[in-house]
């Protein structure tokens, strides 16, 4: 086939045919330039590319981690929030040289006075002699108290049968050794109807209620 242009010449189907296909091939080679002038480096080095990938994984992992450790910050950040609530909640109306453990405040004193005299101390501000009833909060007493001291427990009303200021029965006992002993049976150490927490780690001992000792008040704290 053939034909025939402007200038008179004639062109035939394959003149065209060579020239579009130089043009397409003009087109194809520029694009793989261009490519490979933007991502040669990464085509034709094949660590370039694994390092992209590992670099993504590491990403990832590194997300993860950072999101696990905001997490338990967060869970730490509302557990020692709970706990600066409750201390202040406790300091709230606890009175002045009283200290709070459990449901209750503990007044330590520093002066000595009779058993009978200690309690009317106590009874003046609400509260009366300690009553122990439990191992955790006989620890915590002598670990605060300072020397002997008088806590809530006689037998004045019937020999040999203690209770509690608040008439509840002993059932909890850390009698010293050979305690309780009524004296021995000794006049000059006369009635021991009271009790004394003595220096020995919690131990209880009877004693004349007309002693001169420290005391431990307690009331309930509201």
């Amino acid at each position: 086939m053939w034909g025939f242009h402007e200038g008179g010449g004639i062109i035939t189907n394959n003149s065209l045919l060579a020239n579009c296909t130089c043009s397409t091939i003009h087109s194809v080679i520029e694009s793989l330039l261009f490519l490979f002038y933007f991502f040669g480096p990464f085509i034709s080095d094949g660590d370039s590319v694994r390092n992209l990938l590992e670099i993504s994984a590491s990403k990832e992992n590194l997300t993860e981690h950072l999101n696990a450790v905001i997490e338990r910050m967060n869970s730490s950040l509302t557990e020692t929030t709970k706990k600066l609530i409750d201390i202040k909640q406790r300091k709230i109306g606890c009175p002045e040289k009283w200290i709070r453990f459990g449901s209750s405040f503990y007044f330590f004193s520093d002066e000595s006075k009779a058993w009978d005299e200690a309690r009317e101390f106590c009874r003046a501000r609400r509260a009366d002699l300690v009553v122990i009833k439990t191992e955790e909060e006989k620890t915590f007493l002598f670990a605060l108290r300072d020397k002997s001291v008088w806590i809530g427990l006689t037998d004045k009303v019937l020999e040999g049968t203690w209770k509690w200021v608040d008439g509840s029965p002993l059932t909890l006992k850390f009698w010293e050794e050979k305690q309780p002993d009524n004296g021995n049976g000794m006049v000059a150490f006369g009635e021991e109807d009271c009790v004394q927490i003595r220096d020995t780690p919690g131990s209880w001992n009877d004693i004349s209620c007309e002693t001169s000792l420290r005391w431990i008040c307690e009331k309930e704290a509201t």
